[in-house]
């Protein structure tokens, strides 16, 4: 007996000391101080970051590289989007859900999803569970989309609202793994969820077949497969559209996607060429299309469905522009046009081609600057000079209206300039004075007359902020035109106190001027 054990005591040492020990692979597009709190916490694992500094392809190089990870931490700001990001305006580096898709479909990176037992990501909402709140393009949940990224992993934590910074984070995981938290085991760990019980940290699975949604994920798969040419793809669009269309509408942004991302050569290949044929000659499919898409809740997405129906020849050029004046029709008639609705018209007709004087809602639409706006879009002068004049008017919603016109269609004559500023110094009120100013400066003025007067406002300003913004303004202006001594004089001998004591935007004008 003494034997029997001795010999089962060494060969399960001999499987110990034989293990690999566990691989902690990083994403670390953010904050480091996650993936440092699991790599000094766990000196014996192997710790692995996958992403390579200035290279754009760093998830090709490492599925290419066959690291295979037993647990995976992701670290950016997510915010219920499609992205990974950093908050550094410096930084480059993210990672793209869509990639990670394509990786996962293809099974073209088996190194990282083969053997994952747990992935941690750290960002807000990025397993949040609602989709009516949820910005993806794609009308998902994140819960639901990262389940199906990550299909056969035990356990994947993640926050369903806002998640902690990163050195918060970092201290919360260390609390865990004081209690005694590990990693890679396959499980939900209590530890974990007790230590961030105060933040949104939830855990879900993986999809596995046998799951009510895993079905769904073979038709997701198909849009990303790497293995299947861009002509199948678009073949299998085409039977989801004859199948059902509800269905195809809400995978849209993904058919929109596919239809623009073939280069040139696949183009014009001929299976491409067949596959768009025949779904240009189902007049069914378009009659239940462009239904849907009229009906589209929103006037961007819906734009973007008739767009698409135009690069399928569902719709000639002219059938597009009626489709699109009947469009901005529809904006006429609400009662309250947003900053959204102006920047869509004006987009709509950035090749000038939406004529207003076909509008039926033309007359009766120029009693509000935002409805003025949209006229604006479609080159009516008239509405154009309703909406320059509500830039000295103070009212909130009209600024911003017209700041999304002039985005499109921005101030260049020099009348129309002049008779704005003067507006805009006179105004009374600083908040209002303020949006303006900024509306103004995103003009990019290089009038040197204009920016004198300008710089006399700065002197009669009565607020710091009211200055702050006359400096953001002169600094976006052309350098060149600036009256650089006399505006110097007037920053130094009539500079208001700043409240706070810091550096700020004047301080920035003043060292760009010397």
């Amino acid at each position: 007996m003494k034997v029997l054990l001795a010999s089962l005591l060494a060969t399960a040492c001999f499987a110990a000391a034989a293990e690999p020990p566990r691989t902690v692979c990083s994403i670390t597009v953010n904050s480091p101080d996650e993936k440092e709190a699991f790599r000094k916490r766990f000196p014996g694992y192997k710790h692995v970051e996958l992403v390579e500094k200035g290279r754009a392809d760093w998830l090709h190089s490492a599925c290419q590289k066959e690291i295979r990870c037993d647990a995976l931490v992701v670290s950016g700001h997510f915010n219920a989007g499609e992205t990974f990001y950093s908050d550094r305006i410096d930084a480059s580096d993210h990672l793209a859900i869509d990639e990670l898709e394509r990786a996962s479909c293809s099974q073209s990176c088996p190194g990282l999803f083969s053997q994952l037992k747990e992935v941690y990501l750290f960002g807000c909402e990025s397993l949040n569970p609602d989709a009516s709140k949820y910005a993806s393009a794609y009308g998902e949940s994140g819960r639901d989309r990262m389940r199906r990224v990550f299909a056969g992993v035990p356990v994947i934590y993640g926050f369903s609202a806002a998640a902690p910074v990163g050195s918060t984070a970092a201290g919360l995981l260390n609390r865990a793994f004081d209690a005694g938290a590990g990693v890679a085991s396959g499980r939900p760990d209590g530890r974990l969820l007790a230590a961030f019980s105060k933040s949104s940290l939830t855990t879900t699975s993986g999809l596995r077949e046998g799951d009510a949604r895993f079905p769904a994920r073979a038709r997701v798969c198909a849009f990303y497969d790497e293995r299947t040419t861009s002509a199948k793809k678009l073949e299998h669009v085409h039977a989801l559209m004859r199948r059902d269309m509800t269905e195809a509408s809400v995978s849209f942004a993904r058919i929109e996607k596919l239809v623009a991302s073939p280069g040139e050569a696949e183009r014009q290949s001929p299976a491409w060429s067949q596959a768009l044929a025949e779904i240009s000659a189902d007049d069914e499919s378009r009659r239940k299309f462009l239904a849907i898409a009229r009906a589209a809740p929103q006037p961007e997405l819906r734009a973007r469905m008739l767009a698409f129906a135009h690069q399928v020849a569902w719709l000639s050029p002219d059938d597009l522009r009626a489709e699109n004046i009947h469009l901005i029709e529809d904006l006429l008639a609400k009662e309250r046009v947003a900053y959204s609705d102006v920047d869509l018209a004006c987009s709509l007709n950035r090749a000038g081609d939406l004529d207003a004087r076909g509008l039926a809602r033309q007359s009766a639409s120029m009693k509000k600057v935002g409805h003025a706006a949209l006229l604006a879009c479609l080159d009516d002068e008239a509405a154009r000079a309703k909406v320059l004049a509500s830039l000295g008017t103070g009212d909130e919603q009209d600024s911003q209206v017209a700041s999304a016109y002039l985005r499109h269609r921005p101030m260049k004559a020099r009348a129309e300039l002049h008779a704005v500023t003067t507006d805009i110094t006179r105004m009374s009120d600083s908040r209002a004075q303020i949006r303006a100013l900024d509306t103004l400066g995103r003009q990019s003025l290089s009038d040197r007359e204009l920016l004198v007067e300008l710089a006399a406002a700065f002197r009669n300003a009565s607020s710091v902020n009211v200055q702050r913004a006359l400096a953001e303004l002169f600094i976006r202006s052309d350098p060149k035109a600036l009256p650089r001594p006399q505006l110097v004089a007037t920053l130094r001998d009539h500079r208001l106190p700043s409240p706070d004591g810091r550096r700020d935007l004047i301080d920035e004008l003043l060292t760009r001027l010397q």
